[in-house]
């Protein structure tokens, strides 16, 4: 199991999922904020 972890052991891969969690972090921040929000200030 050890030797197929290995190819991922590149910094460049550590980029790319810090990247992509943080993208994804301000997807959600940016959701939140301009449909879930406004549902709770404004209930229908």
């Amino acid at each position: 199991m050890s030797t197929t972890l290995d190819h991922f052991d590149h910094p460049a891969w550590l980029t790319a999922a810090g990247t992509l969690a943080g993208y994804g972090l301000v997807l959600l921040f940016l959701f939140l904020l301009l449909f879930v929000a406004p549902y709770l200030v404004f209930p229908a």
